[in-house]
Order: C-alpha cells, then structure tokens, then sequence
C-alpha cells in the first residue's frame, strides 16, 4: 500500500511507519512536530519507501497531494495528553476538529481510505465497565476543561461516520487505551514515562489522588499491529473498534512495579498479587494541585475488545512488565 500517516512523527504514528515500512509499504509522514519528534523517525531517513513533510495538517495545499498520492489515510495528529489538553484548549480543540474535517473532507475528494484515531477519553465518566463500542458517553460539564478533548474526539467520530453513512467515504475508528512504549514523552502527563524518568532520576514517583484508580496498558507494538489488521479488514469498515489491554493494574501497583524493576532490578513480572503498596520513594498529589481544581478523572478505564478480537483473532503479544522493561531500556540508551 501507499500509507499517509498524519501525526507520524509522534509516539504511535512513528512505531506505525516502522511496522508498515517492515510490511513493504510505502510511507508518507505529514507532522508539524508540535508534539512529534524528529528523532522518532530520525532512523528512516534513508529509506527509499519514506517521506516526511513537516507542515500541519489543516494546511490544505500540503496535505492535498499527499492524500492523492495514497491508498489509506493513517489520521493520528492530534492534540496529545490531558496536561496539553488543559493548557492548550484553545490550540487542542482546533487540532483535532480541523485535522479531522480536512482530512476527511480530501479522502472524500480522492476515494481514499480513512482510519480514524479516537479515544477511550469520549467514554468519559460511565461507569457500566467493560465499555463496549455502542456504550453511551457520560462526560462532565463543559466549564471542566478536561472534557474538551473527550467532545472533540466525539465529533471526529460523528463527522467520520458521517462521511461513511452519507457519501459511502470507508472509514475505520480506532478508539485506543492507553498504549504505551519506547518513544513516549512523560512532559504531557503520560503515567508510565513519567514514572520510569522520575525512578531513574531517583525522584518520587508522583502519584495522583490515593492511587487507586486503574488502568489498562497496552504495548504500542501490539497496538499498532491491531491498527494495520483493521486498516485492511473489509468487515472493519464504517465501525468503532476499541483497541487496548484488557487488564487492568492501578496507578499505585504500576508506580510500585517502575520502583522495584528500576532500583531493585527486579523483572520477574507485575501482577497485582506480587507487588507490595509499599509506597517506596512514591509522593501523593491531590489532582486540584497538580492539574487544576476543575480538573476531574474516571476511577476506572476498560476496553470490551471482544470486537476487535473477533474480526482479527488479534491478541497482545506483550505483558505490561515486558512494555514497562523496554521503556526502562529506551530511556536509558536515548540520546539527551
């Protein structure tokens, strides 16, 4: 295939350019590197079969020829992490409405192919678990600006659908959870590197609220072979699939997981039942002092990924200890 990947210099966008560039793809990368990083696909420069454009995606003029020059449309730029999201409304929301309506609005003009990026934020605040695809969305009130990106990713996905249902545009939303790897920045609120930066820098790992609320992770590797299965599978079209782990580990278990591979060197696996809340080197924060007071966060986030298992017999190949290892490894051999 001819592959566009918007947002490809990005932590999910970069690792999908390796995975399709390994299948014998073609790749293109259109990334204004706000949140992107230029060494995530530093190590592609000399292939053949890719190209980067630095520009935003809203930029019609650039982003006109790239979508008629290819099969399928990867959409990934986005707005990146619930810190950027409070900062940066303004910015975040234009982002991922514009992004999304320009994209569309040429894979329409050229017949191409669309996969939809999403998010398991548009679930909000439910709390009827697992969240199937069909769930309704429960989200807060709209002075809490935490909820802005929640509304954005909805209105990508009615306008995707839209464009399917209306003018027969074949499109796919992924809705993915908490997919994590090498080449994740901590500096936009992400849990797992920040936690890794802070245990090797031998700093407290802060931990939000009383860290009880939980989580489910996914290797980015494993995401990203799902994303590619589902981009090429006929039955995917016109559905919300979510994409993720189903297993699910506190933020409190997790921090104490980081600490004792990170300092005690220990990698002989994370499960609820063998890590301690010990609380070593781990500093709570109530989330109005690290994040605002209109800031707000479900106690719980779990994918039903019953769909996904069924139209691609898709299953994880990575444990969260083995993720949490390689991000360990990543971090400790990356350039400064």
């Amino acid at each position: 295939m001819r592959t566009l990947i918007t947002g490809g210099a990005g932590f999910i966008g970069s690792h999908l350019a390796d995975a399709l560039l390994k299948d014998g793809h073609q790749v293109s990368v259109v990334d204004d590197l706000s949140t992107g990083n230029l060494a995530n696909i530093q190590h592609l420069s000399g292939e053949s079969r890719f190209r980067f454009v630095r520009d935003t995606v809203t930029n019609e003029s650039t982003l006109a020829p790239l979508v008629a020059d290819c099969d399928v449309v990867f959409h990934l730029a986005a707005a990146v992490g619930v810190k950027q999201i409070i900062e940066k409304t303004v910015d975040s929301i234009k982002t991922n409405i514009l992004g999304a309506e320009v994209v569309l609005r040429l894979a329409d003009i050229y017949h191409k192919k669309v996969l939809i990026a999403s998010s398991s934020e548009v679930y909000g605040k439910s709390s009827i678990f697992p969240f199937q695809e069909e769930h309704d969305m429960l989200l807060g009130p709209t002075v809490k600006l935490r909820w802005s990106y929640a509304a954005t990713k909805a209105v990508d996905e009615f306008l995707a659908l839209a464009y399917y249902r209306q003018n027969g545009l074949p499109i796919v939303i992924v809705r993915f959870f908490n997919t994590i790897g090498p080449r994740q920045s901590g500096q936009y609120g992400m849990v797992v590197p920040r936690f890794v930066e802070q245990a090797l820098s031998d700093q407290p790992l802060t931990v939000f609220d009383d860290g009880q609320q939980s989580r489910c992770f996914l290797d980015v590797e494993d995401a990203v072979r799902a994303v590619i299965q589902l981009a090429v599978h006929p039955a995917a079209v016109g559905q919300v699939i979510n994409v993720g782990s189903d297993v699910e580990v506190t933020i409190l278990d997790l921090a104490n997981s980081v600490l004792t591979m990170i300092r005690d060197g220990a990698r002989d696996g994370l499960t609820q039942a063998n890590v301690e809340p010990d609380q070593r080197g781990v500093m709570f924060v109530p989330y109005e002092e690290a994040l605002g007071s209109d800031f707000e966060e479900p106690r719980r986030r779990v994918p039903d990924i019953s769909r996904l298992r069924a139209l691609t017999n898709w299953e994880p190949k990575y444990n969260l200890t083995d993720t949490i290892q390689k991000i360990i490894d990543w971090y400790q051999v990356r350039p400064k």
